[in-house]
C-alpha cells in the first residue's frame, strides 16, 4: 500500500499537477495532502488517482480531468464541449469593466459564450449591468448557465449563429472570444488544443473569419457610441485594428497582455459617423 507521498513522487507529474489531481479524486485540500503525506492510501484510492495521472501523462487538460477552471478568482465548470478559460482572456473583461466604469446601467452581451467566462466575471463584477450572452451549441449554454447559477448571477442566455439570434437588441459594450487560430497551424496539434472543440478555435484560413463577421454585424446591434472589444490572436493585432477602422468604427486601440503580446482589440461605433 502506496502512502500520499509515494503516489505523488511516482506519478511521473509535476507536484503541482499531482497534488491538484489527487486532491480531486479524494476529494481532499493542500494541507491535508501535505500534512498526510505518510499516510497509507487505500487500494481503490490509489487506483483512482494513478487513472488521472496516466490520462495527464498522455495529455488531457487537468481543467477537464477536474471538471474546473479559475478565471478572475471565480471556479467554473469546464469539459470537453467548451474551451478552457484562459488568463489573456482576463483582459477582455477588464476592458468591458473599464468602459461600463461609471454607468448606472449597461447592457453587455458576449458572443460565443462557451463556459460563460466573460459573461459570468462581467456580472459578478457589475451585478446591476444587464448581462447576456450567446452560444451557437446547446452544450455551452448548459455549462454556462450552470456556472452563472453557481455563482448567483443574472445572465440572459440566447442559443444562435453570433448575432442571429438577437432581432433589434442592441447592447451598449459587445465582447467576443471567437475562435482565431488558423486552419493549419501547428499548435492545434499540440498541448491541451488538442482536447479542445476545434469549432471553438479555428476560425478559418487566416483565424480572422469570425472576427470579421462579429465587427461587421455587431454595429447593428450597437447603441449609438457602444463599444466591441475581441480578443485575437497574438500577430493578428494590426488586421483588427485595421478592420474595425475600415468598418467605421472610432477610437480603436489594441491592448497587450501580461506576456506584452497585443491580445484584445476595441473599438466604438457611431452609427451615424459609420454610416459616413
Amino acid at each position: 500500500m502506496s502512502s500520499v507521498d509515494e503516489l505523488l513522487a511516482g506519478s511521473a507529474l509535476s507536484l503541482s499537477e499531482a497534488r491538484i489531481l489527487f486532491g480531486h479524486a479524494l476529494r481532499v485540500g493542500p494541507p491535508w495532502i501535505i500534512a498526510h503525506g505518510r499516510d497509507p492510501v487505500a487500494d481503490g484510492d490509489a487506483r483512482a488517482v494513478e487513472a488521472l495521472y496516466a490520462r495527464r501523462r498522455a495529455g488531457e487538460p487537468i481543467a477537464y480531468l477536474t471538471g474546473e477552471r479559475e478565471f478572475r478568482g471565480l471556479s467554473l465548470f469546464v469539459n470537453p464541449e467548451v474551451l478552457i478559460p484562459r488568463p489573456e482572456t482576463e483582459l477582455v473583461v477588464e476592458q468591458v469593466l473599464a468602459i461600463v466604469s461609471g454607468r448606472t446601467a449597461a447592457r453587455i452581451l458576449e458572443l460565443g459564450t462557451g463556459s460563460g467566462a466573460i459573461a459570468v466575471a462581467v456580472a459578478h463584477a457589475r451585478p446591476e449591468a444587464e448581462v447576456w450572452a450567446s452560444d451557437t451549441s446547446a452544450d455551452a449554454i448548459e455549462i454556462a448557465s450552470a456556472n452563472a447559477a453557481r455563482h448567483a448571477v443574472s445572465i440572459r442566455f440566447i442559443r444562435g449563429d453570433w448575432l442571429d439570434a438577437l432581432g433589434e437588441e442592441r447592447f451598449n459594450v459587445i465582447a467576443s472570444n471567437p475562435p482565431y487560430v488558423p486552419e493549419g497551424d501547428p499548435h492545434l496539434a499540440q498541448g491541451d488544443l488538442r482536447y479542445e472543440p476545434r469549432a471553438a478555435l479555428v476560425g478559418g484560413a487566416d483565424g480572422l473569419d469570425c472576427i470579421r463577421r462579429i465587427a461587421s454585424d455587431a454595429r447593428k446591434h450597437l447603441v449609438p457610441g457602444g463599444w466591441l472589444v475581441l480578443e485575437h490572436g497574438f500577430d493578428q493585432g494590426p488586421a483588427c485594428v485595421q478592420l474595425l477602422t475600415g468598418l467605421g468604427y472610432t477610437t480603436v486601440s489594441d491592448t497587450d497582455d501580461l506576456a506584452g503580446l497585443a491580445r484584445v482589440c476595441k473599438g466604438q461605433f457611431d452609427e451615424v459617423r459609420g454610416a459616413g
